[in-house]
């Protein structure tokens, strides 16, 4: 068992028997595993300060203390023992040590020989230390767990996020895209003729008479509805839908898996413009009537100029 320095195990051994009314030697006896010594004759009271040093119950071998200093201590012994750590061990004893106003303790293994039990001698300074008594019952012993370092309260690392400011990061995107696609066109008009009609003639009108490629879709609705309908209402009504997708689709996902109902409400508005588009350019001949391509030919003026 490790050792305690005999002043701790005195000043214990005082405690506990001024709180339970019996004889300081009594408790200090029972503490060590001695036999207790016989009661002297008192005027009454509990001794609690004894000049007399108090008789040893059976004397041990004992190891004279180091020159230079106090008791020695194992501290890996009283480690393991109490579960404390060795430098908190270290500190606290050389403390009280201070406090009492006695020689330090020597530790085993820096320089002085191994702990050797010795008997109390009294009330004077302790020669040795003797060894650790049982924990008492009732007594609650407490452990360090760990020590926990000091971190900063406040989190400094930035996390990471997915948007970004309109300026610069955006504007400056579609303003390059701005510059190469006028760079392109420019290039184009300088390198390519763009074919062109005669002036018109009042006499010699086109049959059919086809509208440029943007507007034959709706051209191509005049041959289903009335005027009124394919002219206003269904334009009316797809350029209010488009509008109204941002306030029904309110998903901000970027990721073409999370937008299946953006995808199918562009899909199928593509798919039926290009559908208009296709028939009027391809499947409308004179009178704007249904042909097919492959036997009556193409009937677009401006295909055919390309063409030539």
């Amino acid at each position: 068992m490790a050792e305690i320095p005999e002043h701790l195990l005195r000043r214990s051994a005082e405690a506990k028997a001024k709180a339970t009314g019996r004889p300081v030697d009594e408790v200090l006896a029972e503490m060590k595993g001695e036999t207790p010594p016989a009661a002297a004759p008192t005027g009454g009271g509990v001794q609690i300060d004894e000049p007399a040093p108090e008789p040893a119950a059976a004397p041990a071998p004992t190891a004279p203390a180091p020159a230079d200093g106090g008791p020695t201590v194992d501290l890996a012994a009283m480690s393991k023992e109490f579960d404390v750590p060795e430098p908190l061990l270290r500190r606290a004893l050389v403390r009280r040590a201070f406090l009492d106003d006695i020689a330090a303790p020597v530790f085993a293994g820096e320089g002085a020989p191994a702990p050797v039990p010795v008997a109390a001698a009294g009330g004077a300074a302790p020669a040795a230390a003797p060894a650790a008594p049982a924990i008492p019952e009732g007594v609650r012993t407490q452990r360090l767990l760990t020590v926990v370092k000091a971190g900063a309260i406040q989190q400094v690392k930035s996390e990471p996020h997915d948007k970004v400011h309109v300026w610069p990061h955006l504007l400056a995107i579609e303003f390059v895209a701005l510059l190469v696609m006028s760079a392109v066109l420019i290039a184009m008009s300088i390198f390519i003729d763009a074919p062109l009609l005669e002036f018109a003639n009042f006499n010699e009108q086109p049959n059919p008479s086809k509208a440029p490629w943007y507007f034959l879709g709706l051209q191509e609705l005049l041959a289903y509805f009335d005027p009124q309908v394919a002219g206003v209402l269904i334009p009316g009504f797809g350029l209010v839908g488009l509008a109204v997708i941002p306030y029904v689709d309110r998903n901000p996902s970027v990721r073409p898996s999370d937008r299946k109902l953006a995808i199918m409400v562009f899909t199928l508005f593509l798919m039926g413009a290009a559908t208009l588009t296709i028939f009027g350019s391809f499947f409308r001949g004179p009178g704007f009537n249904f042909t097919f391509p492959w036997e009556d030919g193409i009937f677009f003026d401006d295909l055919k100029t390309l063409l030539e």
